[in-house]
């Protein structure tokens, strides 16, 4: 309520000095589906220079193209005047801009949901597009021609995608036939603006609608035609009862929590990408297996991820997660203190829930997910990887100098301690005494 008020303070100036203005866009949409808006966003018949004469101190870094970035009490009010864009030569901005009137206005923007005004001093909604009748009957619908409308900006292929998995909406017949007909442009949108799109799908509790959309409109093998490799490579049966990877991958998606993090969708996503590569027959028995696809996959993860602009943090945990997702099978057999280690990752829930959502969508066999989750509560009582006994100083001190061998004596010496074998400082420097003696 907070960017409201900042909102309407901003809007009730415009128009004591005399000049039109509506909220529009998205905060209009939202509200009309009883949603809490994020951003309100202002038009008006006010110029960029007639707005910097109101707010001096606001942001003109967008007055080319008619908008104003307005702070006030913490919040940014984008304040753009209304207009008619020229034409798009590099596919993202138009190359000049005509200030004009509302109804103009309406007609440049990209859907129909998105071209709303609202008048607050009367409540009064102004639609020229027909977005209110596309709202009442879940419709997304592209203003005008489609095809111009994507030409203009092939991301708003992707916007469409966002908005019709956010909202439950159908893409109307034109509008969906012209996604479709043109999905390879996708390829001239720079990776950083695919991205941004592809993490508000992937973020959404509606991943599943929207991965769906991007599969069967052709966009997702476009952006991301690693993972159309993994329609119709099978998997053995007696582990994978679902079908294919791509089925497999898929259902992961579906039994993820609404809240799940961005990470952990995409670990999700490329968990089993290096299986298609990885796939061989036994001649004997004609079983599946997919060895060192764990290995394969991180670095394909990381190639896919680079190639996409992600974040440095994103792509060390995606990678990790995506070579680490086998070794839940061995959890049961493994030492207490290897069981620490493998434990002590940082991000380690995002790991067992990946494993957790691994199981559902194969066998369901939850064995060694429930096994780590008596682990982690009986290990909960202390840290799991404490402040080690020894240091290299009292290895050194006896006379063992830096490398390799002093390595394996700390480890074999913090393995104990992680066993429970070794408790003080004094029973470990009596181990390593002991050690070196023999």
């Amino acid at each position: 309520m907070e960017a409201e008020a900042a909102a309407r303070q901003v809007l009730n100036h415009l128009v004591s000095e005399g000049f039109i203005a509506y909220f529009a866009g998205g905060c209009v949409r939202d509200r009309l589906l009883g949603r809490e808006p994020k951003d309100y966003d202002i038009a008006t018949n006010a110029t960029p220079a007639q707005i910097l004469e109101i707010y001096p101190k606001a942001d003109a870094i967008g007055a080319h193209f008619g908008v104003i970035l307005v702070k006030l009490r913490g919040h940014h009010i984008e304040v753009a005047t209304f207009r008619t864009d020229g034409s798009y030569s590099d596919g993202r901005r138009p190359d000049t801009v005509t200030f004009s009137s509302p109804e103009e206005d309406a007609q440049r923007r990209d859907f129909t949901i998105n071209g709303l005004f609202l008048n607050p001093g009367n409540n009064q909604i102004i639609d020229y597009v027909g977005g209110e009748q596309d709202l009442a009957a879940e419709t997304l619908r592209a203003i005008g021609d489609p095809l111009e409308r994507f030409q203009e900006d092939y991301l708003r292929m992707l916007r469409a995608v966002r908005f019709a998995a956010r909202f439950g909406f159908d893409i109307e017949r034109s509008t969906w036939q012209a996604i479709c007909h043109v999905a390879s442009k996708i390829q001239d949108i720079a990776p950083e603006r695919i991205q941004g799109e592809l993490n508000l799908i992937f973020s959404a509790p509606s991943r599943l609608q929207g991965f769906d959309l991007l599969d069967r409109s052709g966009l997702l093998a476009e952006i991301l035609p690693e993972i159309e490799a993994l329609k119709g490579c099978e998997q053995p049966p007696q582990f994978h009862p679902e079908g294919d990877v791509f089925v497999h991958t898929r259902m992961m998606l579906g039994e993820l929590a609404e809240d799940a993090s961005l990470p952990l969708v995409l670990s999700a996503l490329f968990h089993d990408i290096g299986k298609p590569g990885t796939q061989t027959r036994d001649d004997d028995t004609g079983r599946i297996r997919f060895n060192g696809h764990d290995t394969l996959g991180a670095e394909m993860a990381e190639a896919i991820l680079r190639r996409l602009r992600y974040p440095n943090d994103v792509i060390d945990f995606v990678t990790r997660a995506v070579s680490r997702h086998m070794q839940f099978i061995n959890v049961q057999q493994m030492r207490t203190s290897t069981l620490k280690r493998f434990m002590a990752e940082e991000k380690f829930a995002w790991e067992l829930e990946l494993h957790r959502v691994d199981c559902l969508s194969s066998n369901g066999n939850l064995e060694n997910h429930q096994y780590v989750l008596e682990k982690r509560e009986a290990f909960s009582q202390q840290p799991l990887i404490p402040k080690p006994l020894l240091t290299g100083r009292h290895v050194m001190d006896r006379g063992v100098k830096p490398g390799p061998e002093m390595g394996r004596i700390l480890k074999e010496c913090q393995d104990l301690q992680l066993e429970g074998e070794l408790d003080n400082e004094e029973a470990a420097l009596e181990w390593l005494d002991d050690k070196l003696r023999s």
